[in-house]
């Protein structure tokens, strides 16, 4: 490439280009992770543990209890498994085909790759000498990063990968889970039902703090809509319940 020779103006003086954080380090993407792990284990609190209510609602009984409750977390492991498998997929095919592209333009243009960087500076304010300036670092950095700063900011070391998403997921909605269920089935019949409440209730206070601290909102707030949410279903579901266990229809 015959781009110019850096100006006489110090590149340190210029600003560090926009996603240069979470291309060296990928924090970015461990915070999508992170959330996403917390999220997934609130689902599979409030999922089970809305169905075991509503069954035991509906009977004492401990098999349908079990059965239902195995039914949900399975079931609900999976399909977020799926959901996150596809969602991922998506967002990995688009940064790859990203990343062919700008492979392509490089090897048939270069120079002109490297002009377009520098136009992508001077739009952001900097002057034309700044701007060239740090153009030539990046590209004597990385041209295909640098290029890929143009197209949309794509880290080629730090693409998603959709089997790890998918698993983590699976395995923050069984987490999830196991609360639920070991709160409906060992204590004794006659208090399982506020027992599985109120763990439940102070499990999903827990991760909503944790999603709103994750995500810099309000943990309070957050933690309040959550219980409430939580408090709801779990309040519909056994009121279901109850209603047809007395209308025998469970048995």
């Amino acid at each position: 490439m015959n781009a110019p020779s850096p100006s006489s103006t110090p590149v340190a003086d210029a600003p560090e280009p926009d996603g240069a954080a979470e291309r060296t380090t990928g924090y970015q993407q461990r915070l999508n992770q992170l959330r996403a792990a917390v999220l997934g284990a609130n689902d599979g609190i409030v999922s089970t543990a809305a169905v075991v209510v509503g069954v035991a609602g509906a009977t004492a009984a401990v098999g349908p209890i079990l059965t239902a409750g195995l039914a949900a977390t399975v079931g609900g492991a999976v399909s977020m498994a799926l959901g996150e498998y596809v969602s991922v997929s998506s967002q990995s095919d688009a940064e790859h085909s990203a990343i062919a592209t700008a492979k392509k333009e490089l090897a048939d243009d270069e120079d002109g790759a490297f002009e377009e960087l520098v136009k992508r500076w001077e739009g952001h304010g900097l002057s034309s000498d700044t701007a060239r300036s740090v153009a030539t670092e990046m590209h004597r950095r990385d041209p295909l990063a640098a290029r890929l700063e143009i197209d949309g900011e794509v880290d080629p070391d730090d693409v998603p990968s959709p089997w790890h998403a998918a698993i983590a997921s699976f395995l923050a909605f069984l987490a999830g889970a196991i609360l639920p269920m070991a709160a409906i089935l060992l204590p004794p019949a006659g208090v399982r039902i506020p027992i599985t409440y109120a763990a439940t209730l102070v499990a999903l206070a827990l991760t909503g703090w944790i999603a709103a601290k994750v995500g810099g909102a309000n943990p309070v707030r957050a933690a309040v809509r959550v219980v409430v949410g939580g408090a709801l279903a779990l309040t519909v579901t056994f009121v279901i319940g109850m209603l047809l266990g007395n209308a025998g229809v469970a048995t």
